[in-house]
C-alpha cells in the first residue's frame, strides 16, 4: 500500500506533557504554553504531572490515591489546556494493572486506581486511557494469558460504561508483552470494541531491533542480515494484520545507542530496556539510530491516520541530563515531526 504525503498532512499531532522540560522551573503551565506555541493541538496528560502541579498550586504533596485532592487540580489543568487551545487526548501511563492474583490487595488497589483515573478522565475531558503492558516481575503476577485477557476485558467494560476507550501499549521491557504482536494478540482476544492499541516507534523497534546492552546497540542473538529480515517481516505483518481503526495513536521517539552499553540486569526496579526508555529517547533526527520510519510506515499502511504523538525522554546520549529552553525545543520537535511525516510518505 502506498502512503501519499497528501494523506498525512492532516494527521493530528500531540505531545506528551511529561516529555518536555529539564528543570523544576519548567512548570506545567510553561510546558503547555511551549507545546501550544509550537503548533501541537493536543497533549497526552501524564498522571505524575497532575500530582506535581497539584503540589505546586497547593504547597504540599498529594498522594496518588487522594482523588478528592486530585480532582480540583485536574479542573485547573483542563482550564490551562483550554486557554492554550490544547485538547487532552489521553491520560497516561496506567501501569501494572493486569495479572494480579484474584483476592489480593494488589488487585483490589489496581481496580480502585482504575475507578479513580476514570474520574480524572471525566474531569479533564478525555475518553482515552493508555494502559502499558505490565512490567511486574512474573513471580509476583499471574502471567497466564487468560488471566491477563480477563482483567483487560473487565477494564474495557468499566471504561465502556462511560464511552471511554483503552489503548494497550507494548513496553519493550514488559513481563508478558514486549512486542506489538503480543499486545495485538491480547487485544484481539479481549474482543471489545473500545479496546485498541497504543503503538510506539521506540517500543516496537526497541523490542525487535535494538538492544541497549550490546556494543552494537542491536540484538546480537542473530546476524545483522537475519535481524533485518525478521524486522522487515514483522513490519509487513503489522501492516497486513492490524486494522487501522484498532490503532488509537502512534507515539513517536527514537533512541540513543548507549555507550558503554547498559548492564543487563534490573537496577532500581527497572530492566535495561526500561532504563533505556526512561532516559535515552530523543526526537527523530536528533541522534537516534532505530528504524522508526519503518515502524511508522507499517502503521500507516494499515490505513491509520490518527494521532501522532511526540513522547520523548531525552537526557542526552549518556542519560545524565540535557539543558534546553522549552520554546525552541518544542519548535524543534514540531519540525522533527513534520520531517518524519514527509519521510514516511512513499509517494
Amino acid at each position: 500500500m502506498s502512503i501519499p504525503y497528501s494523506s498525512l498532512q492532516k494527521v493530528p499531532l500531540s505531545y506528551a506533557s511529561c516529555s518536555i522540560g529539564c528543570c523544576p522551573t519548567d512548570t506545567l503551565p510553561l510546558r503547555l504554553q511551549a507545546i501550544s506555541e509550537a503548533g501541537f493541538s493536543a497533549i497526552e496528560l501524564s498522571f505524575p504531572d497532575i500530582l506535581d502541579y497539584g503540589a505546586q498550586i497547593t504547597g504540599s504533596a498529594i498522594a496518588p490515591d487522594n482523588y478528592t485532592a486530585i480532582m480540583p487540580v485536574a479542573v485547573e489543568i483542563r482550564k490551562l489546556c483550554e486557554e492554550h487551545n490544547l485538547k487532552i487526548m489521553m491520560l497516561q501511563p496506567f501501569a501494572n494493572f493486569e495479572g494480579w492474583v484474584k483476592g489480593s490487595v494488589d488487585r483490589e488497589e489496581a481496580f480502585a486506581r482504575a475507578t479513580g483515573w476514570m474520574e480524572i478522565m471525566n474531569v479533564v475531558g478525555t475518553n482515552l486511557l493508555q494502559v502499558g503492558a505490565t512490567d511486574t516481575p512474573e513471580h509476583i503476577i499471574n502471567k497466564e494469558r487468560e488471566a491477563i485477557i480477563a482483567d483487560l476485558r473487565l477494564l474495557s467494560d468499566l471504561l465502556a460504561k462511560r464511552n471511554y476507550r483503552l489503548a494497550y501499549e507494548n513496553w519493550c521491557w514488559s513481563t508478558h508483552a514486549p512486542g506489538w504482536k503480543e499486545v495485538w494478540d491480547i487485544v484481539k482476544a479481549v474482543d471489545r470494541p473500545n479496546c485498541g492499541l497504543c503503538l510506539d516507534t521506540f517500543q516496537t523497534a526497541g523490542s525487535e531491533w535494538g538492544d541497549p546492552t550490546t556494543e552494537s546497540g542491536l540484538i546480537e542473538s542473530v546476524s545483522q542480515s537475519e535481524l533485518r529480515k525478521r524486522f522487515e517481516a514483522s513490519m509487513d505483518e503489522l501492516a497486513k494484520s492490524v486494522p487501522g481503526d484498532k490503532i488509537y495513536l502512534l507515539q513517536i521517539s527514537d533512541a540513543y545507542k548507549v555507550s558503554p552499553p547498559l548492564e543487563d540486569k534490573t537496577i532500581s526496579g527497572l530492566r535495561a530496556r526500561g532504563r533505556w526508555s526512561h532516559d535515552y529517547r530523543p526526537m527523530p533526527y536528533d541522534g537516534g539510530y532505530l528504524p522508526i520510519e519503518d515502524v511508522a510506515r507499517a502503521v500507516l499502511k494499515t490505513g491509520f491516520r490518527g494521532w501522532f504523538s511526540m513522547e520523548i525522554f531525552d537526557s542526552g546520549p549518556q542519560g545524565t541530563g540535557k539543558k534546553y529552553e522549552m520554546g525552541p525545543f518544542a519548535a524543534k520537535a514540531m519540525d522533527s515531526m513534520q520531517k518524519f511525516l514527509k519521510n514516511c510518505a512513499t509517494d
